[in-house]
């Protein structure tokens, strides 16, 4: 029911940077957490950045100090600022919503960083 879309991915340069996008329909991130986790080829799902509805972050040690989570509830839009990216960033990036009763994912958007 909650439709998750995600946008921003694509090509880039190590150094450089992008910024990722996911948009639901409605205030559906209002109140609930957000996430952002990738996945690189042949290795699992790894939690990436994470924003909860108290605005609190938290990050995995690898992106720290280079990517930022944040959220626009007016906008229903939870954002990732990638920067100084780096070859082994390169993956695709799904959006996350949890809430009571609820997870959802969207289709992902893939990034790929070359050296």
């Amino acid at each position: 029911q909650v439709q998750l879309v995600e946008s921003g991915g694509g090509l880039v340069q190590a150094g450089g940077s992008l910024r990722l996008s996911c948009a639901a329909p409605g205030n559906s991130f209002i109140g609930n957490t957000m996430g952002w986790y990738r996945q690189a080829p042949g290795k699992q799902r790894e939690l990436v950045a994470t924003i909860f509805s108290t605005g609190t972050t938290d990050y995995a040690e690898s992106v720290k100090g280079r990517f930022t989570i944040s959220r626009d509830n007016a906008k229903n839009t939870v954002y990732l600022q990638m920067n100084s990216l780096k070859p082994d960033d390169t993956a695709v990036y799904h959006c996350n919503l949890q809430g009571v009763g609820m997870n959802y994912w969207g289709k992902g958007t893939p990034v790929t960083v070359s050296s």
